[in-house]
């Protein structure tokens, strides 16, 4: 489902009209016409106004509920290190930043030398 339907959503779960999730954003009813059927696009701030109002992240209203959430055995890991102390997760934090810094570079000047 894409912005415009998980927008219906979380106002329909909230019992919310139109209008009442305008006022609660600051926006206008036909904004919100127009972002539930996809004829226009909320700017960032608009879209943070539309989270704080409906109570949910942004992520929730942009992107599918798994898209941006590991798979198998690196979800069950990412829930292990939540029960690590501070100090244990700002390491593993560290050592999955330079790993992707390190693949970033690689994927970088592999396409450098093809040009």
């Amino acid at each position: 489902m894409a912005f415009p339907g998980h927008l219906v959503v979380a106002r329909k779960a909230r019992g919310l009209t139109q209008e009442g999730l305008g006022k609660m954003a600051s926006l206008t009813k036909l904004q919100i016409h127009r972002y539930e059927r996809g004829s226009s696009q909320p700017t960032m701030d608009a879209l943070k106004r539309l989270a704080v109002a409906l109570n949910i992240s942004i992520d929730e209203l942009v992107f599918e509920e798994k898209e941006r959430k590991p798979e198998g055995e690196l979800q069950l890991l990412f829930e292990g290190v939540s029960r690590l102390d501070p100090e244990e997760q700002h390491l593993i934090k560290e050592l999955i930043e330079s790993i992707m810094l390190k693949h970033d570079a690689k994927r970088y000047f592999k396409q450098g030398s093809t040009r």
